[in-house]
C-alpha cells in the first residue's frame, strides 16, 4: 500500500533558526537572523543581521557544523547597539581552524533571542542583502506529487523579484547539497504556485527532500515528501482575528523522567494542540502522543506533561504541539534531567 502524508507547512528561517528560550522580551514579529558576507579561511567570518534587538549583548560562539554553535568557542560578547542590520566580523577561534565547515551562533545574554549559521571555511564573498519591505519567512507547503516524475508547492509569504535555486535530494538533508533542478525567479511573491521535474537520481526513493535557496539575500525554505501519486489539499487556515506570527515555546522546567513544563508564547486562541513527544532530533514528528490541549485565550500559556514511559531513560526527548486545525504547530527539546 502506497503510503500518502500530507506534511504540515514547516516553519523556516531566514538562513537561521530562532527558537526563544524565553519570552520577556520576545515579540512574535520580531526574529533575528543573519547571513554570511564573507570568510577568510582559517582568519575572520564577516556577517549581516537582520531584525535584531536594539542593546542587547549577545555571546557569539564557534563549533564544528552541525552543531549549530551550541556548545561552541566563546568567541567574544557583542552589544547589538542601535540593533536591526549590522555588518560584524569575527576572528575564527584557532582550535576550528582546518575544518572545512564551521557553525556560529549569536545568542543573547538575557531576553532569549538567538539565531545561527554556517559557513564553509574558504575565502569567499557572498552577496546578502535583504529585500527592501520584505519582512517575515518564506515558507512552502506540497500541494500535490507525481510519483517519480513531479512535486508542486506552495510557496507563503515569500520576497519579490529574488532568484531561488531549486534542489532536491535524499531525505534528511534539508536539500542542502542536492542537485540543481532549476532556477526560479520569485516575481511578485507572496503565494506562488511551482511544479518542479523529479531528478532522475531521486527516483525511486520513497522521501524526497526539496529545497528552495536564494542567490542573494540569504533567504531558503526547504521541505519534503512521499514520492507516491498524491494530491494534498493545503488546509485553509483560519483567520483568527487579531492573530498574527508565529507559536512558539520554551522550556522552563523539568522533572528527570517524568514531566516537562513549557510556556507558549504567541499561541493562537482557541485551538485544540496535540501534544507529541519522540527521540531528539525527530522534532517530535511521529512522537508518542501524550495528551490535546486547548489553548484558550493563546498567548503565553504555562503547561506541564508527562513524559511517556518510552522515552524515560533518554538524555533528550523532543516535544511537538500540532494544531487539530490551521496547520500552527512549534517544536523544541529538551534535556531529561531534573532543571531548574
Amino acid at each position: 500500500m502506497k503510503r500518502l502524508f500530507i506534511p504540515f507547512l514547516l516553519l523556516l528561517v531566514l538562513v537561521t533558526a530562532f527558537v526563544p528560550q524565553s519570552v520577556d522580551n520576545v515579540q512574535a514579529s520580531t526574529i533575528p537572523t543573519f547571513s554570511i558576507v564573507s570568510v577568510v579561511e582559517d582568519s575572520k567570518v564577516t556577517i549581516k543581521t537582520f531584525n535584531f534587538p536594539k542593546d542587547i549583548d549577545f555571546k557569539v560562539t564557534m563549533g564544528e557544523y552541525g552543531t549549530k554553535g551550541i556548545g561552541g568557542i566563546l568567541v567574544t560578547t557583542t552589544d547589538s547597539g542601535d540593533g536591526g542590520t549590522l555588518t560584524l566580523t569575527y576572528d575564527v577561534p584557532a582550535a576550528l581552524k582546518g575544518l572545512d565547515r564551521i557553525a556560529i551562533r549569536l545568542e543573547a545574554t538575557s531576553g532569549g533571542y538567538y539565531a545561527y549559521n554556517w559557513f564553509w571555511n574558504n575565502t569567499s564573498e557572498v552577496s546578502s542583502g535583504a529585500t527592501p519591505g520584505y519582512s517575515g519567512i518564506p515558507t512552502f507547503s506540497i500541494v500535490s506529487v507525481e510519483e517519480d516524475a513531479k512535486v508542486t508547492i506552495k510557496t507563503n509569504n515569500f520576497p519579490k523579484d529574488v532568484d531561488f535555486k531549486v534542489l532536491m535530494g535524499q531525505y534528511g538533508t534539508k536539500g542542502i547539497g542536492g542537485t540543481l533542478v532549476t532556477t526560479t525567479d520569485s516575481g511578485d511573491g507572496g503565494v506562488l504556485t511551482l511544479t518542479y521535474d523529479i531528478p532522475a537520481a531521486l527516483k525511486g526513493l520513497d522521501r524526497i527532500a526539496i529545497r528552495l535557496e536564494a542567490t542573494s539575500g540569504g533567504y531558503y525554505a526547504f521541505n519534503w515528501f512521499w514520492n507516491n501519486d498524491s494530491e494534498a489539499t493545503t488546509p485553509t487556515v483560519p483567520v483568527i482575528p487579531g492573530y498574527t506570527g508565529i507559536p512558539t515555546f520554551l522550556i522552563s522546567a523539568v522533572v528527570e523522567d517524568s514531566t516537562v513544563t513549557i510556556k507558549t508564547n504567541n499561541f493562537p486562541k482557541d485551538v485544540e494542540f496535540k501534544v507529541l513527544m519522540g527521540k531528539y532530533g525527530t522534532a517530535g514528528i511521529g512522537g508518542t502522543l501524550v495528551t490535546t490541549t486547548d489553548s484558550g485565550d493563546g498567548g503565553a500559556l504555562t503547561l506541564t506533561y508527562d513524559i511517556p514511559a518510552a522515552l524515560k531513560g533518554l538524555d533528550r526527548i523532543a516535544i511537538r504541539l500540532v494544531a487539530t486545525s490551521g496547520g500552527y504547530y512549534a517544536y523544541n527539546w529538551f534535556w531529561n534531567n531534573t532543571y531548574p
